[in-house]
Protein backbone atom coordinates (compact mmCIF):
# COMPACT_ATOMS: atom_id res chain seq x y z
CA UNK A 1 0.00 0.00 0.00
CA UNK A 2 2.77 2.53 0.90
CA UNK A 3 4.15 1.72 -2.48
CA UNK A 4 0.82 1.87 -4.68
CA UNK A 5 0.57 5.64 -2.58
CA UNK A 6 4.24 6.51 -4.06
CA UNK A 7 3.86 5.25 -7.14
CA UNK A 8 0.45 6.53 -8.14
CA UNK A 9 1.35 9.38 -8.21
CA UNK A 10 4.68 9.47 -9.94
CA UNK A 11 3.08 7.65 -12.88
CA UNK A 12 0.19 11.26 -12.78
CA UNK A 13 3.42 12.96 -12.60
CA UNK A 14 4.98 10.73 -15.56
CA UNK A 15 2.23 11.46 -17.60
CA UNK A 16 1.54 14.80 -17.09
CA UNK A 17 5.54 15.45 -17.52
CA UNK A 18 5.51 13.71 -20.87
CA UNK A 19 2.33 15.38 -22.13
CA UNK A 20 3.73 18.72 -21.33
CA UNK A 21 6.54 18.08 -23.35
CA UNK A 22 4.51 17.22 -26.24
CA UNK A 23 2.29 20.34 -26.25
CA UNK A 24 4.17 23.06 -24.65
CA UNK A 25 1.57 23.76 -22.50
CA UNK A 26 0.31 23.31 -19.06
CA UNK A 27 -3.39 23.57 -19.98
CA UNK A 28 -3.42 21.40 -22.90
CA UNK A 29 -1.71 18.62 -20.70
CA UNK A 30 -4.16 19.39 -18.11
CA UNK A 31 -7.19 18.80 -20.88
CA UNK A 32 -5.54 15.07 -21.98
CA UNK A 33 -4.96 14.35 -18.21
CA UNK A 34 -8.61 14.83 -18.03
CA UNK A 35 -8.99 11.44 -19.34
CA UNK A 36 -7.73 9.91 -16.13
CA UNK A 37 -10.31 11.18 -13.62
CA UNK A 38 -13.12 9.84 -16.25
CA UNK A 39 -12.03 6.16 -16.67
CA UNK A 40 -11.43 6.33 -13.23
CA UNK A 41 -14.31 6.63 -12.50
CA UNK A 42 -15.64 3.90 -14.47
CA UNK A 43 -12.76 1.57 -13.11
CA UNK A 44 -13.94 2.12 -9.54
CA UNK A 45 -17.71 1.66 -9.95
CA UNK A 46 -16.76 -2.00 -12.10
CA UNK A 47 -14.03 -2.57 -8.55
CA UNK A 48 -16.95 -1.98 -6.42
CA UNK A 49 -19.71 -3.30 -8.38
CA UNK A 50 -17.55 -6.23 -8.29
CA UNK A 51 -16.93 -6.43 -4.67
CA UNK A 52 -13.05 -6.26 -5.40
CA UNK A 53 -10.25 -5.08 -2.81
CA UNK A 54 -8.38 -2.65 -3.86
CA UNK A 55 -5.44 -4.85 -4.21
CA UNK A 56 -2.12 -4.21 -6.06
CA UNK A 57 -3.27 -6.22 -8.61
CA UNK A 58 -6.55 -3.83 -8.85
CA UNK A 59 -4.13 -0.44 -8.67
CA UNK A 60 -2.23 -2.51 -11.91
CA UNK A 61 -4.99 -2.36 -13.99
CA UNK A 62 -5.75 1.20 -12.62
CA UNK A 63 -2.19 2.14 -14.33
CA UNK A 64 -2.57 0.09 -17.01
CA UNK A 65 -6.26 1.76 -17.60
CA UNK A 66 -4.37 5.37 -17.05
CA UNK A 67 -2.00 4.98 -19.86
CA UNK A 68 -4.92 3.82 -22.33
CA UNK A 69 -6.72 6.84 -21.34
CA UNK A 70 -4.59 8.85 -21.89
CA UNK A 71 -3.13 7.35 -25.08
CA UNK A 72 -6.89 7.65 -26.45
CA UNK A 73 -7.48 11.24 -25.49
CA UNK A 74 -4.25 12.43 -27.41
CA UNK A 75 -5.48 10.85 -30.46
CA UNK A 76 -8.76 12.40 -30.19
CA UNK A 77 -6.91 15.72 -29.43
CA UNK A 78 -4.53 15.42 -32.60
CA UNK A 79 -7.53 14.37 -34.98
CA UNK A 80 -9.23 17.44 -33.57
CA UNK A 81 -6.26 19.56 -33.99
CA UNK A 82 -6.10 17.93 -37.66
CA UNK A 83 -9.85 18.93 -38.47
CA UNK A 84 -9.24 22.56 -37.30
CA UNK A 85 -6.13 23.00 -39.48
CA UNK A 86 -7.73 21.82 -42.54
CA UNK A 87 -10.42 23.98 -41.95
CA UNK A 88 -8.42 26.56 -41.73
CA UNK A 89 -6.19 26.27 -44.63
CA UNK A 90 -9.41 25.13 -46.32
CA UNK A 91 -10.76 28.89 -46.07
CA UNK A 92 -7.17 30.95 -46.17
CA UNK A 93 -8.36 32.85 -43.01
CA UNK A 94 -8.69 32.27 -39.34
CA UNK A 95 -12.13 30.80 -38.38
CA UNK A 96 -14.92 32.45 -36.74
CA UNK A 97 -16.92 30.62 -33.76
CA UNK A 98 -18.98 28.24 -35.86
CA UNK A 99 -16.79 27.49 -38.32
CA UNK A 100 -14.47 26.53 -35.62
CA UNK A 101 -17.59 24.39 -33.97
CA UNK A 102 -18.10 22.49 -37.52
CA UNK A 103 -14.41 22.06 -37.35
CA UNK A 104 -14.28 19.79 -34.01
CA UNK A 105 -17.36 18.45 -34.72
CA UNK A 106 -15.96 16.86 -37.51
CA UNK A 107 -12.98 15.75 -35.73
CA UNK A 108 -15.25 14.48 -33.41
CA UNK A 109 -16.89 12.50 -35.79
CA UNK A 110 -14.00 11.03 -37.49
CA UNK A 111 -12.68 9.46 -34.56
CA UNK A 112 -16.23 8.24 -33.34
CA UNK A 113 -15.73 4.30 -34.96
CA UNK A 114 -12.52 3.86 -34.30
CA UNK A 115 -13.11 4.82 -30.48
CA UNK A 116 -15.87 2.48 -30.59
CA UNK A 117 -13.94 -0.05 -31.93
CA UNK A 118 -10.93 0.02 -29.87
CA UNK A 119 -13.54 0.38 -26.45
CA UNK A 120 -15.51 -2.89 -27.89
CA UNK A 121 -12.20 -4.97 -29.15
CA UNK A 122 -10.93 -4.14 -25.03
CA UNK A 123 -13.88 -5.38 -23.30
CA UNK A 124 -14.23 -8.51 -25.99
CA UNK A 125 -10.81 -9.32 -24.88
CA UNK A 126 -11.53 -8.99 -20.85
CA UNK A 127 -14.68 -10.19 -20.89
CA UNK A 128 -13.37 -14.24 -21.09
CA UNK A 129 -11.15 -13.20 -18.38
CA UNK A 130 -13.92 -11.56 -16.05
CA UNK A 131 -15.78 -14.71 -16.19
CA UNK A 132 -12.83 -17.04 -15.90
CA UNK A 133 -12.63 -19.47 -12.96
CA UNK A 134 -9.42 -21.20 -13.68
CA UNK A 135 -5.90 -20.66 -11.86
CA UNK A 136 -5.07 -17.44 -11.68
CA UNK A 137 -8.23 -15.76 -12.87
CA UNK A 138 -8.61 -14.87 -8.94
CA UNK A 139 -5.38 -12.11 -10.06
CA UNK A 140 -6.28 -11.13 -13.23
CA UNK A 141 -10.54 -10.47 -12.53
CA UNK A 142 -8.85 -7.56 -10.46
CA UNK A 143 -6.79 -6.48 -12.88
CA UNK A 144 -9.02 -6.62 -15.59
CA UNK A 145 -11.88 -4.73 -13.91
CA UNK A 146 -10.65 -1.54 -13.54
CA UNK A 147 -9.34 -1.57 -16.84
CA UNK A 148 -13.14 -2.75 -18.16
CA UNK A 149 -15.00 -0.20 -16.31
CA UNK A 150 -12.74 3.01 -17.06
CA UNK A 151 -12.31 1.71 -21.08
CA UNK A 152 -16.70 2.27 -21.22
CA UNK A 153 -16.17 5.37 -18.87
CA UNK A 154 -13.48 7.04 -20.93
CA UNK A 155 -15.17 6.34 -24.09
CA UNK A 156 -18.08 8.92 -23.24
CA UNK A 157 -14.87 11.32 -22.35
CA UNK A 158 -13.04 11.44 -24.79
CA UNK A 159 -16.15 11.16 -27.41
CA UNK A 160 -17.91 14.23 -25.25
CA UNK A 161 -15.98 16.00 -22.72
CA UNK A 162 -12.63 16.19 -25.05
CA UNK A 163 -14.04 18.03 -27.64
CA UNK A 164 -16.16 20.31 -25.68
CA UNK A 165 -13.22 21.18 -23.68
CA UNK A 166 -10.96 21.65 -26.80
CA UNK A 167 -13.42 23.65 -28.51
CA UNK A 168 -13.98 25.99 -25.26
CA UNK A 169 -9.68 26.28 -25.30
CA UNK A 170 -9.55 27.11 -29.05
CA UNK A 171 -12.83 29.49 -28.62
CA UNK A 172 -10.55 30.86 -25.93
CA UNK A 173 -7.33 31.52 -28.43
CA UNK A 174 -9.63 32.74 -31.09
CA UNK A 175 -11.11 35.68 -28.71
CA UNK A 176 -7.56 36.59 -27.65
CA UNK A 177 -6.63 36.86 -31.53
CA UNK A 178 -9.66 39.15 -31.95
CA UNK A 179 -9.35 41.53 -29.06
CA UNK A 180 -5.73 42.13 -30.05
CA UNK A 181 -6.47 42.72 -34.06
CA UNK A 182 -8.44 45.25 -32.50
Amino acid sequence: KGRLLFVVPIVLLVIFGLLYLTYHSAIEAAHVLMAVPFALTGGIYLVWLLGYNFSVAVWVGFIALFGTAVQTAVVMVIYLNESVHNKREELGRQLTQKELMQAVIDGALLRLRPKVMTVTTVVAGLLPIMWSSSAGSEVMKPLAAPVLGGMVSSLLHVLIITPVVFYWLRQRELTKSEIRES
